[in-house]
């Protein structure tokens, strides 16, 4: 995993040489070339959001994620990634993967970004972890054993391969369709961020 870790932040280093930026109107984003293959059902547009849990910006994105994701059109499916760039980085993929497998993602997500940026949860502390977990009313062993197994490996390796194939060099950062991604400077602004995938959403339905 570290040789996989250190190879894409070689390529995220080269980002600005393997994609062409394109500025219609007062939509700034960048074309992936070659096209990343998507995970979606046929019909459906895949939307990503590489994320850090220690990353301000990506916490402070948060609640217009939350509101934005509830009005998404039925064709269109989003997913979050953990961007991988580090080992502290690929540490927090594995809570994030861990949480998923056992059902509590949904249920911690926004609490544990809540306890890692309001209220200093230092997430390379297995025993502050322990704890936090413990409070949420999560079996700390049965967490750490979960975290440990091949299915969140994979996921995390996956996670890994993604932020490289993507060219992600820094969070937040979206993905729509495999083909298009908009960096928070190109947003601008939150409410930038997804007014300009809402833009490549459009344009890859008009596409099929």
């Amino acid at each position: 995993m570290r040789k996989l870790i250190a190879i894409a932040f070689t390529a995220c280093l080269a980002l600005p040489g393997l994609a062409d930026a394109q500025q219609p109107g007062k939509f700034a984003y960048t074309e992936l070339k070659p096209a990343q293959p998507t995970e979606a059902p046929a019909g459906k547009i895949e939307v990503l959001e590489f994320f850090w849990y220690g990353c301000p910006h990506c916490y402070n994105l948060e609640p217009t994620i939350e509101k934005w994701t509830k009005k998404l059109p039925a064709d269109v499916q989003f997913r979050r990634v953990p961007a991988i760039l580090s080992e502290e980085w690929e540490r927090d993929a594995l809570i994030f993967y861990t949480l998923d497998a056992m059902n509590l993602l949904d249920k911690l997500h926004r609490p544990l970004f809540d306890a890692i940026h309001r209220d200093r949860l230092r997430t390379s502390s297995q025993q502050a972890l322990a704890e936090w977990l413990g409070k949420q009313g999560v079996n700390a062993n049965r967490f750490f054993d979960t975290m440990k197994s091949m299915g969140v490996d994979a996921r995390v390796r996956r996670a890994a391969q993604l932020t490289l194939a993507y060219r992600v060099n820094g969070t937040p950062a979206m993905a729509v369709q495999g083909r298009y991604t908009v960096s928070a400077e190109q947003g601008r602004s939150h409410q930038g961020m997804l007014d300009t995938v809402d833009y490549l959403v459009g344009m890859v339905r008009k596409q099929k």
